[in-house]
C-alpha cells in the first residue's frame, strides 16, 4: 500500500453542476465565484478522505468517542417524598392533586 499526498488524491468528484444543484434544492443563489470555491473545497475534502481510507486501521478498536465515556445514573429507587399539599402549596392554579396549567393545542 502506498501513501498519496493530498495533491495526487485530489481529482474532481464534484462538479459544478451538482453545486448548482445543492443550491438549489437549499434555496440558495450562489455567484459563479462562491460555485467554484465549493467545488474546491468539497473536492479538497473528499481527497483528504480518500487518503484516510489508505490508512491501515486493522488493528485499531473501533470508537465513539474519542475519550472514555459512561453515563452516571442513579438507582431508581422508591424514597422519601414531600406531601401533595406541600408541593401544591405555590402553585398559581391547581385542581384537586393536581397541578392545573393551560390547554395548548
Amino acid at each position: 500500500m502506498g501513501t498519496m499526498t493530498a495533491k495526487e488524491a485530489k481529482k474532481q468528484v464534484i462538479t459544478t453542476s451538482q453545486v448548482e444543484h445543492v443550491a438549489l434544492l437549499a434555496r440558495l443563489e450562489l455567484k459563479e465565484t462562491e460555485k467554484d470555491i465549493y467545488v474546491n473545497q468539497l473536492n479538497d475534502i473528499l481527497a483528504y478522505m480518500q487518503m484516510l481510507n489508505e490508512l491501515d486501521t486493522e488493528n485499531v478498536t473501533p470508537t465513539a468517542h474519542v475519550l472514555p465515556l459512561c453515563n452516571v445514573f442513579r438507582q431508581d429507587e422508591v424514597g422519601q417524598h414531600m406531601p401533595v399539599e406541600k408541593v401544591l402549596a405555590n402553585a398559581p392554579e391547581k385542581e384537586e392533586q393536581f397541578f392545573k396549567v393551560p390547554r395548548i393545542v
